[in-house]
C-alpha cells in the first residue's frame, strides 16, 4: 500500500514537471523568433494535414499555426474539418469554392470562426481587472490601421503595467509589448 501511494506522488509530480498545452504555445511561438522567417504572404499549395509553409516564410497566422502545432493542434487540420461540416460558418473568398486546406487555416477570419466554435472568447477588454483575464497562449487578434487582420500569442512577458506581451508577423516573428496598439477584434483561448 505505501508503494502505490509512493508511486502515485512520483507520478503524480513527474506529469506536473510537463509544460501545460498553453505553456508549449508560448514554446512554439517563441521557437519561431530565431528562425528568421519573413514575412511572405500569398497562396502556397502544401501538403495536408501536418502542411506548412517554409519555415523561413509565413504571416501571422503562420504564427498561431506553428505555437498550437507545438502543443499538438494541427489548425489546418481542425479548421479544415471544421470548414467542411459548417461551411456556412466560414467566411467566402473570391475565386474560392468550398474548402482548401492548404489556405483556409492561414486565415484570420476563419482562425476567428474556429476558434469561436471550438475555444472560449474572452474579453477584449485590456483595462484592470480585465487584463488578467489575458494568459499566456491566448490567441489574439486585430484590425489594423490598414484594415488588414492581424493576429499573435500572447506571452508570459508583461510591461509594467501589467499588459502582456504578444508573439506576431508583421515584417518577422518578434515578441513586443503590442497587445493595445491595434483595435483588438478576439481574444481566444484554444484548448478551453
Amino acid at each position: 500500500m505505501i508503494y502505490a501511494a509512493v508511486c502515485f506522488v512520483a507520478m503524480s509530480g513527474a506529469q506536473s514537471n510537463r509544460p501545460t498545452a498553453a505553456q508549449q504555445i508560448v514554446i512554439g511561438a517563441r521557437e519561431q523568433l530565431t528562425w528568421g522567417t519573413t514575412y511572405s504572404p500569398g497562396y502556397v499549395k502544401i501538403r495536408y494535414p501536418g502542411g506548412d509553409v517554409p519555415k523561413d516564410k509565413g504571416v501571422c497566422t503562420d504564427v498561431v499555426i506553428r505555437a498550437l502545432r507545438k502543443a499538438g493542434y494541427d489548425l489546418q487540420k481542425l479548421i479544415h474539418a471544421d470548414k467542411l461540416k459548417a461551411p456556412g460558418a466560414y467566411p467566402k473568398y473570391p475565386g474560392q469554392q468550398g474548402a482548401d486546406a492548404s489556405i483556409d487555416h492561414r486565415r484570420v477570419p476563419n482562425q476567428m470562426v474556429f476558434f469561436k466554435r471550438h475555444g472560449l472568447t474572452l474579453t477584449k477588454d485590456t483595462s484592470p481587472p480585465s487584463i488578467g483575464w489575458w494568459k499566456p497562449g491566448d490567441v489574439v487578434t486585430w484590425k489594423l490601421e490598414s484594415g488588414l487582420d492581424h493576429c499573435g500569442i500572447v506571452t508570459d512577458k508583461k510591461n509594467p503595467s501589467g499588459i502582456p506581451f504578444v508573439i506576431h508577423n508583421l515584417w518577422t516573428p518578434k515578441e513586443e509589448d503590442c497587445l493595445t496598439t491595434w483595435k483588438i477584434t478576439g481574444h481566444f483561448r484554444y484548448p478551453k
